[in-house]
């Protein structure tokens, strides 16, 4: 069957919807009925978008992280500043994002990371792939700053990277629990110290 506009929009409406929920929620506590409703999209009709819920699950995450790389290029991307300068305006924008709501963030990594991960091996592999590319994202900014000179780390600039993504999403699950964005300035204390920013 042909792909129509109608049918993709549709799609992304559901899409779009259990993002929503699922930032607040979880994976496992949504059905797929509440999901639907949300979406204004009749109750028989999931499965002609998905073939199961696991299909929707990596779907899910896969436009989610595709819509954040996107945003995250275009904070890494901006002109007229050095690298550190970018670096340190992503890790502002995570404080902002995980800061509404009571810290409950709108981050599907840090909300649906350890649940997923033991739920299905194939939403585990996106999860995988798409924070690996955040780090890759990372420490390239990293070693751009290197190169202009605003950045200086003591290690390697890809496990500088991992380990600053890894401090961050830990202080982001943190922060949900203490329900205080202190987890979260803690690390951006501990990135400028790293970065020697």
């Amino acid at each position: 069957m042909p792909v129509t506009a109608r049918s993709t929009d549709t799609r992304r409406n559901i899409l779009e919807a259990a993002q929503r929920i699922m930032a607040h929620k979880g994976y496992s506590a949504v059905g797929i009925n509440e999901v639907l409703a949300e979406a204004g999209v009749p109750k028989g009709s999931f499965y002609h978008y998905f073939a199961s819920k696991d299909a929707f699950g990596e779907a899910l995450l896969k436009n989610y992280f595709e819509e954040y790389l996107v945003d995250m290029d275009r904070t890494l991307a901006r002109s007229g500043r050095t690298a550190a300068e970018r670096l340190m305006g992503y890790w502002r924008q995570w404080r902002e994002t995980q800061g509404v709501d009571e810290c409950q963030g709108k981050c599907l990594a840090v909300k649906l990371g350890a649940e997923v991960s033991d739920l299905s091996e194939s939403m585990r592999l996106v999860m995988k792939e798409g924070t690996s590319a955040i780090v890759g994202r990372i420490d390239r900014t990293i070693a751009e700053g290197l190169e202009d000179g605003s950045i200086v780390v003591d290690g390697d600039p890809r496990g500088t990277a991992q380990s600053l993504y890894d401090m961050w999403l830990g202080a982001s699950v943190m922060a949900k629990i203490h329900r205080s964005l202190a987890p979260i300035d803690t690390s951006m204390a501990m990135t400028r110290q790293l970065l020697h920013v």
